[in-house]
């Protein structure tokens, strides 16, 4: 089992120095990451609604470790709003924000957080878009929820995330489907202990499907996060047999992986979101990227190889 391995170094800072400092790293990033900056990151939004898909972007990084450095992030966000707004995009492009980024783990953390997100929301929905509050481990999920409960009294089409391997996420799922709300499901990306979480991928393929279905014949906005061919064709006979037309929900898949399925599904009539990330602190969202899926590792095992 790598995923785990690779989990645990997206944390050392030694690997991050050594993953850094390979000449192959750049090249490989980019394909997932494909900018550092606001002017980097426009071309390509302009280049992918252009061909009839929708974004949420992410403003990447989550070492932070001040007040300060949450305010940045924060800023960082409204830099994006500022330069969305003349695009006339609307929920085209929304944006996905970890709470980390904004202060979560630090003293006073929810209340910081809360703070400092309130401003990104409230900007957002004032050029017609959103933002999802991004699922990171187990322990800030409480913190995250009471967020978003309190940003949704005032900006109800504010989303979260939801992860299936997580033994809670049954529960959550109900309760979100619920009270109307707009829930990305994912798998899962973070390294947890098998007290909260199921370890093996056939339980937690079982319960994305189980969680799937509760949103499908809820009250809100399902967001299926996943790359799985098999999930997709379960998730669209899902959506026939709760009624759902097309766009009573969407797909999200990660830029940089099965490309030609985003335009496939987006010429079928789908809306289909891809999760594109930008910025300077890329080394743990890259490791996650080939933590969840051995193909990721391949791709840039081959490179080093091939370039190193």
């Amino acid at each position: 089992m790598l995923g785990p391995v690779i989990l645990a170094a997206s944390r050392s800072d030694r690997m991050r120095r050594l993953v850094s400092a390979a000449p192959v790293t750049k090249p490989v990033v980019d394909r997932f990451i494909p900018g550092e900056t606001v002017d980097e990151i426009v071309p390509i939004i302009r280049e992918l609604t252009g061909q009839g898909l929708e974004l949420t972007m992410d403003v990447v990084g989550e070492d932070i470790t001040t007040p300060e450095q949450a305010e940045a992030a924060r800023d960082a966000y409204l830099e994006l709003i500022d330069r969305l707004e003349p695009l006339h995009l609307g929920t085209r492009a929304e944006m996905s924000v970890k709470l980390s980024m904004f202060g979560q783990a630090l003293d006073g953390g929810h209340e910081l957080a809360l703070k400092n997100v309130r401003p990104v929301v409230e900007a957002a929905a004032g050029i017609g878009t959103t933002v999802t509050l991004d699922a990171e481990d187990h322990t800030t999920l409480d913190s995250m929820f009471a967020i978003h409960e309190e940003l949704r009294k005032d900006f109800p089409q504010t989303g979260c995330v939801i992860q299936a391997y997580l033994f809670r996420t049954e529960a959550d799922a109900r309760r979100l489907a619920e009270n109307g709300s707009r829930v990305r499901l994912v798998k899962g990306a973070y390294k947890e202990p098998a007290e909260v979480a199921y370890q093996q991928r056939h339980e937690i393929d079982k319960a994305y499907v189980r969680i799937l279905r509760t949103l499908m014949e809820g009250e809100g906005y399902p967001m299926i996060g996943s790359h799985d061919p098999r999930l997709i064709s379960i998730a669209q006979e899902l959506a026939r047999t709760a009624g759902r037309k097309l766009d009573e929900y969407e797909f999200q898949m990660l830029y940089g992986i099965r490309g030609d399925e985003h335009l496939r599904l987006a010429a079928e009539g789908h809306r289909m979101r891809v999760y594109t990330a930008y910025g300077t602190d890329w080394y743990g969202y890259f490791m996650r990227r080939l933590a969840e899926k051995p193909a990721n590792l391949r791709f840039f095992a081959r490179s080093m190889v091939s370039k190193g």
